[in-house]
């Protein structure tokens, strides 16, 4: 069966230009609300809280139907039913509630996209980046043109933007054809006996750290810039300078996945990420310097992804490797989002931006002792 490539690609086109859309800019709608920053800080983390407990339940749905293309598509048109009830509630407990069931909805697409890639990319999943680099691509044009239309628009405008850029993930989601799960020899053992294995945890753990390492970042990065007297399409321009070095570090992960182990590059992308952070919280006035910590995002999210997702792939084998993708996912992007969101939001108030980059800085760090510890090329 040939691989859906631009169909695959349309999605995470499409779904990226949606988090393109909200990721940098939502924050600043929230504070448009009065809302303070601890509340923006919950508020923020509602997201991540939903990747702890809706891709379990998603992918123990999709085990059982085998239609993981489908539940994408359904998944996503609920969770725009939810959505659009932002446009009619201000309140702190309104917006909270209606996150919630968002986030539920959504913490479906990802694990269950990247599962069905894997499925579709078997064998060659170092090919993984070649179709995920579209999903940057398609942040980098709305993460672009949002910063300048907030330039000229009012912040509640925002709201279209994004569901609109959600009905598109929405329609392309259709279009993506299912694959069969993956057959292996690990089938048979049983999901918490692999995750008992010493490197598995170790994985888990750290990615959770760098997840929590980034929460400051998604949560807080737009209005510290903004703070420091950057324009919004100032601010967009930084995201986009992330990404675009995200695309290169895609491009390069076949041939980096050649010569380096997984283990050896998730240890480089741990260093840079706990640099990076310390360059954010105290170099914030320098242009160069933020210019160069965000270059820093193609190891620390691009790289790192790849590489986590690509060993995942590898440990969790045939009707586990959703399951798998979703255990990933709700450690990390759940757990560690929570908790980087809704504590970032308590440290910006307390000890201030920088000590809460810091803070994230020295997470990077402990991730990265975790893999010096603990994992092996041998074990990938």
């Amino acid at each position: 069966m040939p691989v859906p490539y631009w169909r695959l690609s349309a999605f995470y086109f499409a779904y990226f230009a949606y988090v393109g859309t909200a990721a940098p800019y939502f924050s600043l709608y929230l504070a448009s609300l009065g809302l303070a920053a601890a509340q923006i800080g919950v508020l923020l983390s509602l997201g991540s809280l939903m990747r702890i407990i809706g891709p379990n339940f998603w992918g123990w749905v999709a085990d059982r139907t085998a239609r993981r293309a489908r539940i994408i598509a359904i998944t996503i048109a609920m969770g725009g039913v939810c959505f659009s009830g932002l446009f009619f509630v201000r309140s702190f407990w309104g917006l909270f509630t209606l996150l919630i069931a968002t986030g539920f909805f959504a913490s479906a697409c990802m694990p269950l996209a990247e599962s069905l890639t894997l499925s579709h990319l078997r064998p060659a999943v170092s090919r993984y980046g070649s179709i995920r680099l579209w999903g940057s691509v398609g942040f980098i044009v709305t993460v672009t043109l949002v910063g300048y239309a907030l330039d000229l628009l009012p912040v509640a405008s925002l709201l279209w933007m994004m569901l609109a850029t959600y009905a598109l993930s929405w329609a392309c989601a259709l279009a993506v054809p299912d694959a069969p799960a993956g057959g292996g020899h690990a089938e048979s053992e049983p999901v918490w006996s692999i995750l008992r294995r010493p490197e598995v945890a170790a994985l888990l753990g750290a990615c959770l750290l760098m997840s929590f390492a980034h929460g400051p970042l998604y949560a807080f990065y737009s209005i510290y810039l903004v703070d420091h007297g950057y324009s919004k399409a100032a601010v967009g321009w930084m995201w986009t300078v992330g990404v675009i070095a995200e695309i290169g570090v895609f491009l390069l992960m076949p041939a980096l996945m050649r010569r380096y182990s997984l283990s050896a590059i998730l240890l480089v992308c741990f260093a840079a990420a706990a640099l990076r952070f310390l360059m954010i919280g105290w170099g914030v006035d320098s242009v160069p310097v933020l210019f160069a910590a965000q270059l820093l995002h193609g190891l620390s999210f691009g790289a790192h992804h790849a590489a986590a997702v690509t060993t995942i792939h590898r440990w969790f084998q045939g009707a586990h490797q959703v399951r798998g993708q979703a255990i990933y996912l709700s450690v990390t992007f759940g757990a560690g989002g929570v908790l980087g969101s809704a504590l970032s939001g308590l440290g910006w108030d307390s000890i201030g931006p920088a000590w809460t980059f810091s803070s994230a800085a020295f997470a990077a760090l402990v991730g990265f002792a975790l893999l010096k510890w603990k994992l092996r090329p041998a074990h990938i």
